[in-house]
């Protein structure tokens, strides 16, 4: 069966930046998406197109079609007081905030000043351009639920809305 929207994959992966450092890896056939419902990367969901089991795929994917260029409007320093008072705060911490749009947004702490906290609320793979190597574990059709739902279901996952 060929990976097309509207089909689950399971994948093994290997994902490296542009120093060959290792980002993330999965290698034992648990990371499963649903293709076309906007679980994974632009670029690498197009990679895998019409891939089957099997198949694998070595792709280099621009910062465009992963997580974006770097904004430099989402970097800005904030008062101390927009922190846990209790918390000593050091770069490399991230935070629950929210956009000026009212959005869930995590947030990286790159710089503690003495006039605020300097905060980044890019993802921290923006700008990052990134090397996959991939492998096709499986392909099936989706279930009903897992279309509605856009996302796949592991076995055992308690039903939800």
């Amino acid at each position: 069966m060929q990976l097309t929207k509207n089909t689950v994959a399971t994948i093994n992966y290997h994902l490296k930046d542009d120093d060959g450092n290792t980002i993330d890896q999965s290698s034992d056939g648990s990371f499963s998406y649903l293709h076309g419902a906007n679980n994974i990367i632009p670029g690498l969901e197009t990679a895998l197109e019409g891939k089957q089991a099997g198949d694998e795929v070595a792709v280099t994917i621009e910062p465009a079609e992963a997580y974006g260029e770097k904004q430099l409007e989402n970097i800005q320093k904030v008062p101390r007081e927009m922190f846990p008072e209790d918390v000593e705060i050091k770069p490399g911490m991230q935070f629950n905030a929210r956009s000026a749009e009212g959005q869930p947004l995590t947030v990286t702490v790159t710089a503690v000043e003495d006039d605020g906290i300097v905060v980044d609320g890019n993802h921290p793979l923006a700008g990052v351009r990134l090397h996959f190597e991939v492998k096709v574990v499986d392909v099936r059709e989706a279930s009903n639920e897992e279309l509605e739902h856009g996302h796949v279901h592991t076995p055992g996952e308690e039903n939800h809305g």
